[in-house]
């Protein structure tokens, strides 16, 4: 794939590795970013200042690929009105200019892909039911965003372009994200179940998550809904067994349903919800998991 690739996101969790990787296989990387001064120095990574929303034409034209994993963090603060119309915002305005950008291109000028970040929410709280890409959406805040976004994303299609929705599951790194908060807590001996423990989580390593980002981008063979996460899922209160073994303490203090609710109300659902999601689409491409059970990427990590 000739030309660089364009990342928003791209000093985040995901981003930021997808960055390093490519650039070790010298690829070059135009870096959408609200702030250039947290862009890794590197001659081949350009920096392209946004405020969020609206993508700058000259950064999309002449680009092989765009990845486009920006948006303000889920768990970030109260759920309040505000904030739910910012978490809504930075993905699907953020989509839906993207998409515009690219199609206002000529044809010769349009970048040959979109990998667009999604999320497992998209499947609601869905009990023991087993779910792929062919499973139809739930219900509830997380999931009815997920399914707007994708609808925002999938409209460069109308252009020529192919478009591949990456629903993450929670992305497991010390660097970042729900492991990096959890390992202190659980070091101290404070860690446990959330509500029940009887809920299905759905996860993926980061490495898994960087690499399958680039499969996306490579193999003009996956289309439409990706399911980025591991193939084998885990309860919560194995996921708290787990964590707990690897970091060598206890965890015998849960944490109730009804307090999350009360703090979160129906975001509450991503940490509560079951959702026992499989990769079909990634595993049907012959992509091969380099952690695909939880004690893998607890090792890797901790």
């Amino acid at each position: 794939m000739a030309g660089p690739i364009l990342v928003s996101g791209a000093t985040g969790l995901v981003g930021g590795e997808l960055v390093r990787r490519l650039r070790a296989a010298d690829r070059p990387v135009r870096a959408l970013t609200r702030d250039a001064t947290k862009v890794r120095p590197d001659p081949g990574v350009i920096a392209c200042v946004w405020n969020g929303t609206d993508v700058p034409e000259a950064a999309v034209r002449g680009a092989a690929g765009v990845v486009h994993l920006a948006g303000e963090p889920i768990f970030g603060g109260l759920p309040t009105r505000a904030r739910r119309e910012a978490i809504r915002m930075s993905r699907i305005d953020s989509t839906r200019n993207l998409a515009r950008a690219i199609g206002a291109l000529p044809a010769g000028e349009r970048p040959a892909v979109l990998v667009c970040a999604s999320a497992i929410g998209f499947y609601g709280d869905r009990a023991e039911e087993t779910l792929d890409e062919r499973s139809t959406p739930g219900s509830g805040f997380l999931a009815d965003l997920c399914v707007e976004w994708e609808r925002e994303a999938a409209a460069v299609e109308a252009h020529g372009v192919r478009r591949v929705s990456l629903r993450f599951g929670v992305v497991l790194s010390r660097r970042g994200g729900a492991l990096a908060m959890m390992a202190p807590v659980f070091r101290l001996g404070l860690g446990g179940r959330l509500g029940s423990g009887h809920q299905w989580m759905s996860w993926v390593h980061l490495d898994d998550a960087v690499a399958l980002a680039l499969r996306a981008l490579d193999d003009a063979g996956l289309a439409g809904p990706v399911n980025a996460v591991a193939p084998e899922p885990v309860r919560n209160a194995h996921f708290t067994r787990a964590l707990a073994k690897a970091l060598r303490r206890p965890a015998f203090l849960p944490v109730p349903g009804a307090p999350l609710r009360l703090a979160l109300g129906d975001i509450a659902g991503e940490l509560l919800g079951s959702r026992r999601v499989l990769p079909a689409r990634a595993q049907a491409a012959g992509y091969a998991f380099a952690k695909p059970a939880i004690e893998d990427a607890f090792a890797a990590e901790l």
